[in-house]
Formats: C-alpha cells, sequence, structure tokens
C-alpha cells in the first residue's frame, strides 16, 4: 500500500494582487509536501498534476474561490489537448521560460486565443525579438524582479508593454520593490512582500491505471456508452472526478447527476479523453495499488444495485442506487467530510439524502448494506422490504462481493 505521503497531494496556491491590493487571481504551483519549493524534475507531470488535483480532487470553484488561476504549461502540455479540458473562464495557460516561440507554438496561441483562453508569459526578465510573433496573443507578461537588470527595467517595461495589456511583477520581497514597481506602472503584483504560496493538501485517490487505459481505449474504438459506463462502475473515485468535471464544464453551474450515463453524455467524449490522459500524465509512473476501499465501495454500489432489481423497489432506480452505494465512501477517500464533497457535485436529491442523513428509500437501502457488512444478519432481515424466505439476502451479498473482487483485481 501507498504510505502516507505517497497517498496525498499537494498544491501552492500564490495569492497575485492589483494596484489596489485586491486579490485577482491565484498561480496553482505544484508541490511534493508542505514546502515552499517545487522541485520540478518534469514540467509535463508537474503541471498535469497541479491540473488533476485542483479541478478533480480539490474542486477549482472552492480553490478558486471565484478568481483565475495561472497554471504552468510546457511546450508539450501546451500542444496537447489538455487545454481544451479545462473551463475557459476559470484559467489563465501560463507558458513557462523554456517554451520557445516556434511558429507551432504562435499558431497553437491563435487557437487558444480563438476560443476565449488568456495567455500568460511566465519569468519573462527582457525584451526578446520572438516576443513580437505574439503580439495580439499575450494578456498577462509576468517579469522575475529576481533575474531582471533593474536598472534595464523601465526599458524593458516599455518595450514589453507593447505586446500585452497587463504586465505582472513577480517576486516582489520587500515594500521598496513593491512601490518601486507600482512606480514603473506595472498592473499586477505577486511575491513574498504580499503572500508566500499556501500549501493545500488533500489525500489522492489515483485511479487504477488499468482502468484509465481501458476506458481510453473504449472512447479511442468509439465504443457503446454501456462500455464505458460498466468500466467507469468500477472506479468510485473516477465516478466522482466524472461528475464534478460535468459541474466545472458548466462554468459553476451544478446539473443534477442521476446516472453515469447522464454524466458522460453530458461531459462529452472528447472532454473526458483529455481529462483521462490528464490522469495518465499526473501519474507519471506511479504504482496503482487497489485501495480495498475502493472494492468495498464497487461491492456496495453492486449490492444495492442488485437489491433494486430483486427486492421490489419500484420507485428506485437502479443506477442511482449504485451510484448511492459509490459514493458512500468518498468522505473517507479524501478524508474529507461528506457535506462537503457533495457541495462539489451535484447528484439527485434522492442520492444526497441516502449520502448524508440515510433518509428515503435509498438510504434505507443503504442501511440494510451496512448492516450486512456488519455480520447483523438478525437487523437486515428486518429492514429488508421483501421477506427472508423471497429473497437470499446473502446470495445478493455473495454475488456483489464477486463482482467487486474482480474490479480489485483488475478482471473484466
Amino acid at each position: 500500500m501507498p504510505n502516507e505521503k505517497e497517498s496525498r497531494f499537494y498544491v501552492g496556491r500564490q495569492p497575485i494582487f492589483d494596484r489596489e491590493q485586491r486579490l485577482v487571481a491565484y498561480e496553482l504551483l505544484f508541490r511534493v509536501g508542505h514546502t515552499e519549493h517545487a522541485d520540478v524534475t518534469d514540467d509535463v507531470s508537474a503541471s498535469a498534476a497541479v491540473i488533476t488535483h485542483c479541478f478533480t480532487e480539490m474542486g477549482a470553484l472552492s480553490l478558486l474561490n471565484g478568481h483565475r488561476g495561472f497554471i504552468n504549461f510546457s511546450a508539450d502540455l501546451l500542444l496537447s489537448d489538455v487545454v481544451e479540458a479545462l473551463p475557459v473562464d476559470q484559467i489563465v495557460v501560463e507558458l513557462i521560460e523554456t517554451v520557445n516561440i516556434t511558429p507551432e507554438i504562435v499558431a497553437r496561441c491563435k487557437t487558444l486565443k480563438s476560443m476565449g483562453y488568456r495567455i500568460a508569459l511566465d519569468d519573462v526578465t527582457n525584451f526578446e525579438e520572438a516576443y513580437s510573433l505574439l503580439d495580439g496573443l499575450i494578456d498577462v507578461i509576468k517579469i522575475d524582479l529576481k533575474q531582471t537588470d533593474l536598472k534595464a527595467l523601465p526599458k524593458t517595461i516599455a518595450q514589453l508593454r507593447k505586446f500585452a495589456p497587463v504586465l505582472l511583477a513577480e517576486k516582489v520581497d520587500s515594500p521598496e520593490q513593491a512601490e518601486n514597481c507600482r512606480k514603473l506602472g506595472f498592473d499586477l503584483f505577486q511575491g513574498y512582500f504580499y503572500a508566500r504560496p499556501v500549501i493545500v493538501s488533500g489525500r489522492r485517490a489515483d485511479p487504477n491505471k488499468q482502468l484509465l487505459m481501458r476506458l481510453l481505449q473504449q472512447l479511442t474504438a468509439d465504443s457503446d456508452t454501456s462500455e464505458i459506463e460498466q468500466t467507469l462502475q468500477k472506479s468510485p473515485e473516477l465516478t466522482y472526478k466524472l461528475i464534478r468535471l460535468v459541474n466545472a464544464a458548466s462554468s459553476g453551474r451544478l446539473i443534477e447527476i442521476s446516472s453515469l450515463r447522464q454524466a458522460i453524455l453530458a461531459l462529452g467524449r472528447e472532454p473526458l479523453k483529455r481529462w483521462l490522459q490528464i490522469l495518465m500524465y499526473a501519474q507519471n509512473g506511479a504504482g496503482s495499488v487497489q485501495n480495498p476501499l475502493l472494492v468495498l465501495a464497487a461491492g456496495r454500489a453492486k449490492l444495492m444495485e442488485l437489491m433494486c432489481r430483486h427486492l421490489g423497489y419500484a420507485a428506485v432506480d437502479q443506477d442511482r442506487a449504485f451510484m448511492a452505494g459509490m459514493l458512500s465512501l468518498i468522505d473517507v477517500l479524501f478524508e474529507m467530510p461528506m457535506a462537503d464533497l457533495l457541495k462539489e457535485i451535484s447528484v439527485a436529491s434522492d442520492v444526497r439524502d441516502a449520502l448524508l442523513a440515510g433518509k428515503g428509500a435509498l438510504g434505507n437501502l443503504l442501511e440494510l448494506v451496512l448492516s450486512l457488512e456488519a455480520g447483523d444478519f438478525d437487523k437486515a432481515e428486518s429492514q429488508c422490504p421483501a421477506s427472508p424466505h423471497e429473497v437470499d439476502l446473502l446470495q445478493l451479498q455473495v454475488e456483489a462481493l464477486g463482482w467487486a473482487d474482480s474490479v480489485g483485481a483488475g478482471a473484466a
């Protein structure tokens, strides 16, 4: 099993302020622990990890709190489909200093700009002729004060102002630097003088790589939605992330999701494919040991589905029963209260009532499953709406556990 350090993710979030010292954005930074230093050895996987943690595991709506997030992009990541998977109104695409301004990069920036994305240049230290190729495409230029010749700064600012409406002074570490940058006409400010990066941490629940690969293969082969749904059913964390992605893609408007099929159709195949690619990038070769909690949640979901089918729950939809079981352990997976997690997604009201309060037919069904898990068969039989002679609860449980074990083993 992964140790505690390996099972957690960390993201640095550093505020960006305007001239009136109002918070206007955050830069989201890759971290490997509670440290202010990035220790980045792979720009692609570092940025992919930030994207994954912020827009699926944490939820950008709460992390950014209505502000935009600046995210670093290497050339490889910029040229991939990853960008289009991100909400256009929530991020700024930040080209890191290693990106060479080639015709291919310029064409890519034009495409992203036409789609409504904002683009920034990071860690600029002086004017380069290549920037003229990006004329009209750049929204923000970030000037690194620590690497810039301060005597030449006024000239550099005058030259760069032609290519971007907004100039940001980064690594502003003292009151004197802040005041000087204001006098020089900078629009935005970032640095230790204003605020150090706050390290935000959560528990990582990396989906099984086999499932990711299978999903990518199914999407590439244009498999039926039912086949994709069956694969997603084997992963509660992917189920949760998918619902969050649907809501992220809707620009903050929560969409009530009743089934995995609905979530797949609402998000769309291409965006789903892109997000799966991000997840593969972010894992970057890490091992994938099946978490026993995932097996338990999968067994719960399958048992609730089977009970709907055999116990006469005519008013309960089997898909929603499966979803309630699948999501019933996400608070343990993510080490967050269920109520907080459900603020990030919108599920059907009966699923929400079951998860938060054990209410309604789904809540009763979940309580019945919990009684069986606890081995309290007398209580389970008393909770069962059908006569024990009409249905074998233990047989249903065995069937569900067999299915869950096959999921844990990566079987079809």
